[in-house]
């Protein structure tokens, strides 16, 4: 059942991507359609960061900016500290595995096939909490420049919250309190 359910996700989230309203773009959709087989990144470059491995699926390239979606396969019971984002919607996918999320002052348990949507300018945050490798969808409304900041923070020696503030401000994202524990 879990298969199913992501392979309809698979095939829907593009869809769904193209239809939500971007606030701030304009233009004609792409007029050519962008296969990214299974396990591959849209650049051919997929990137590690926090302990993840992240595939681009659809790149803000692709659609003016309307979106990016990551597909992350996530090892560690890590993830990024409270932050918010100025200009942007975050949506999560979960599709393996377990995960604690706090967004606004709700504290909240994901299960595979749960799915939770961000609005700009709230706080957030998440952590694996099951065993194993998990993975979670993460899509960005519209792209910002999303895409471009993890891979340049994926260079960095240390991708921890102190290392990334400055970076992170640049492309709209303010870091407001610790990573979660995922207890």
């Amino acid at each position: 059942m879990q298969r199913r359910s992501f392979l309809q996700l698979s095939l829907a989230a593009p869809a769904l991507a193209y239809t939500l309203p971007a606030l701030g773009t304009t233009g004609p959709l792409p007029k050519r359609s962008i296969l990214v087989r299974a396990g591959q990144d849209r650049s051919g470059q997929p990137f590690q960061f926090l302990d993840a491995t992240f595939t681009v699926k659809v790149s803000g390239q692709d659609n003016e900016g309307r979106c990016v979606i990551f597909d992350t396969l996530r090892r560690a019971k890590i993830g990024p500290a409270l932050h918010l984002h100025t200009d942007l919607d975050e949506w999560f996918y979960v599709v393996e595995g377990e995960f604690k999320f706090q967004a606004g002052t709700e504290m909240l348990r994901l299960r595979a096939g749960d799915s939770l949507f961000v609005p700009r300018e709230v706080v957030h945050a998440f952590v694996k909490t099951s065993e194993g490798p998990a993975r979670l969808i993460v899509m960005h409304q519209p792209a910002g420049s999303m895409e471009e900041y993890f891979r340049l923070v994926s260079q960095l020696p240390d991708q921890g919250p102190d290392s990334r503030k400055a970076l992170a401000e640049k492309h709209g994202t303010r870091f407001v309190g610790p990573q979660l524990t995922p207890d």
